[in-house]
């Protein structure tokens, strides 16, 4: 079976950001996709995104998953998900693929029997139809019998504000906007339907400045939130300026642009040891997790993973 060949969206650099940046916002999703429990201070273990498929003639092929991780809690469990602005016939064939490689990266052999651990998968549906499932399902005939497990899947346009904040899904806040994507022509013709457009995005700017307030997230977290809604909104809403206008004019611009700049900057001027240092407590007041702050100076400093862990 062919594969479709799979590229990389704006959605998907926003979802993957939003993963390695405030990593904790996605243990809620979990939390709703598989009716976990997880209060939010667990671990959450990284694993690498890509993967390498076998192929006939002893080829390989790379394959990139949005994301797979592991959350340490009473138990360990591992959990592969994948945003889609849309479904594709493809869509099963990846996770099948994804998920036995990621299965057989970890894979133990002991006393002849190979154990393979399939991680718990689920997806993100930017936008959804009336044929969209609520679950999918993979189905294996294997010779000692069937074995078949669910998908969750989670239509991001199915929640409200209400529901957003109440369930502390604050990860779907970036992707709001594809609840109003077939009415931006509305918007754009309509000052009175705009402003209520507005009103809307007023509520989540001052829902996040209370949880801000409140200690529920840091001010790192509440910027990387809206950074990542304008990203979102540049491309969903590229030929309609009033919609695009009308929403950063209540949430404002971009944000963050400091982070690169700024703590390049000081790194080049205090030398490259006191730059890193410097850059680690910065990152560190503005409450990012350590695990991208690991990230962020490997890429910033080219260090090697081993050579970045004596800086925390």
């Amino acid at each position: 079976m062919e594969n479709a060949k799979i590229t990389s969206t704006p959605y998907d650099d926003v979802f993957r950001t939003l993963l390695n940046d405030c990593s904790t916002l996605i243990i809620p999703v979990i939390n709703e996709l598989f009716g976990e429990h997880y209060s939010g201070q667990e671990k959450i273990i990284f694993s690498p995104n890509e993967h390498f498929l076998n192929q006939q003639g002893g080829n390989e092929e790379e394959r990139i998953t949005d994301t797979c991780f592991k959350i340490k809690g009473k138990e360990t469990k591992q959990y592969h998900l994948e945003c889609q602005s849309s479904t594709d016939n493809s869509m099963l064939v990846r996770f099948f693929e994804y998920g036995t490689q990621i299965a057989l990266d970890e894979g133990i052999i002991k006393d002849n029997v190979l154990t393979v651990t399939l991680p718990h998968s689920a997806v993100l549906f930017l936008r959804h139809h009336a044929a969209t499932p609520d679950t999918l399902k993979i189905r294996m005939v294997t010779p000692g019998g069937t074995v078949e497990y669910d998908i969750p899947v989670m239509k991001s346009q199915q929640y409200t504000l209400e529901e957003i904040f109440e369930k502390k899904l604050l990860f779907l806040i970036p992707f709001y906007i594809f609840s109003h994507e077939t009415r931006f022509e509305e918007y754009e013709k309509d000052k009175v339907k705009l402003e209520a457009l507005q009103k809307e995005y007023e509520q989540i700017k001052n829902k996040l400045e209370e949880l801000l307030n409140q200690g529920v997230i840091s001010e790192y977290t509440r910027c990387t939130i809206i950074d990542m809604l304008n990203k979102v909104l540049e491309h969903i809403a590229v030929k309609y300026s009033s919609v695009r206008e009308g929403v950063k004019a209540v949430m404002g611009g971009k944000i963050l642009e400091y982070e690169a700049k700024t703590i390049k900057k000081e790194g080049i001027k205090e030398g490259v040891e006191q730059g890193i240092e410097g850059t680690v407590s910065i990152l560190r007041n503005l409450g990012i997790p350590p695990q991208t702050i690991l990230v962020k100076i490997q890429e910033q400093y080219h260090l090697s993973p081993e050579a970045s862990k004596k800086y925390l």
